[in-house]
């Protein structure tokens, strides 16, 4: 990965875990819903940049 790539990266990486955090710290209990709310989120924004950015160098 390039050095951009990298710092782009590591920028969403610090703002997806700064909106978890600000999930788990407004919520009044922590239950399934907001660990699958955490979950899919994850799943849904580093999915993406995992098959653009690093497997791309496997080809």
């Amino acid at each position: 990965m390039e050095t951009g790539n990298v710092i782009r990266f590591a920028f969403i990486l610090l703002l997806w875990f700064g909106l978890c955090y600000l999930l788990l710290t407004r919520v009044a209990r922590i239950d399934f819903m907001t660990i699958f709310t955490i979950v899919a989120s994850g799943i849904i924004v580093f999915v993406p940049l995992y098959k653009k950015y690093v497997r791309k160098k496997d080809r």
